[in-house]
Order: C-alpha cells, then sequence, then structure tokens
C-alpha cells in the first residue's frame, strides 16, 4: 500500500487521512502537510491514522511536532485511532501506547467524535 494524506473539512476542522506507512521515507510529506494546513490559518486539525499500518519512531516524531505546532497557536489536534485499525489493530496506538506518549495527544475511535464539540462546564 502507497502512503498518502487526503485532505479535507468537517465543519471548523481540518482532516487529513493518512494511509500506509508512516516512517523515515514518508514522514515529512506528513509534516509538510501539517505545516500547510497551520500556513493557511487552520488550527484545528484531525489526523484520521486509522489507515496507518506501520509507524517508527521519525511518524512518532512527526506527530509530537504537529502537537507541538498546533499548540503554539492555540489550536487543537485530534487523532483518530481505532481500537482495530489498519490490518490487525491500530498500530500506531499500540506504538504510541508503548513509548508511553499516547496520553499527549486527544485520541478519538472515529471522525464523527474527533470533530463533536465538548461542552465546557456552565458558567453564571
Amino acid at each position: 500500500m502507497a502512503f498518502n494524506v487526503s485532505g479535507g473539512e468537517h465543519g471548523d476542522w481540518a482532516v487529513l487521512h493518512v494511509s500506509g506507512e508512516l516512517d523515515l521515507v514518508t514522514s515529512p510529506v506528513l509534516r509538510q502537510r501539517v505545516h500547510d494546513v497551520v500556513a493557511e490559518g487552520r488550527h484545528a486539525l484531525v489526523l484520521d491514522l486509522s489507515e496507518v499500518f506501520f509507524c517508527d519512531s521519525s511518524g512518532v516524531g512527526v506527530l509530537i511536532a504537529s502537537r507541538r505546532l498546533i499548540r503554539s497557536c492555540q489550536g487543537s489536534l485530534r487523532l483518530i485511532l481505532p481500537d482495530r485499525g489498519a490490518v490487525e489493530g491500530s498500530h500506531v496506538n499500540r506504538v504510541l501506547g508503548a513509548l508511553g506518549v499516547r496520553r499527549l495527544f486527544d485520541v478519538h475511535v472515529d471522525l464523527s467524535s474527533a470533530v463533536k464539540d465538548e461542552v465546557g462546564p456552565l458558567s453564571a
């Protein structure tokens, strides 16, 4: 399967659907696409990683750098990492968990939950 990043929008959210292997060769493509989204003034981003079947440390580095970039713009980054994703489960989910960095990300199982506005506490 070839690596692919396709873009779209869902309400106020920019959505990047990523498929294939996220590794040393392909991670610069994702990094550039995230930078392009931010350069367009979009600071609410969903990365759909449900079809990524391999992720190495450079892929994890891009995810962490993307989080840092979006946060520097006071934006929001959400990842779609279903329990069962490409092939035999979400490889990215397992890698992030094994490295202890999954807790850094706002993780959702599908697009509808990722773009749902969370209701904050009511104020008087």
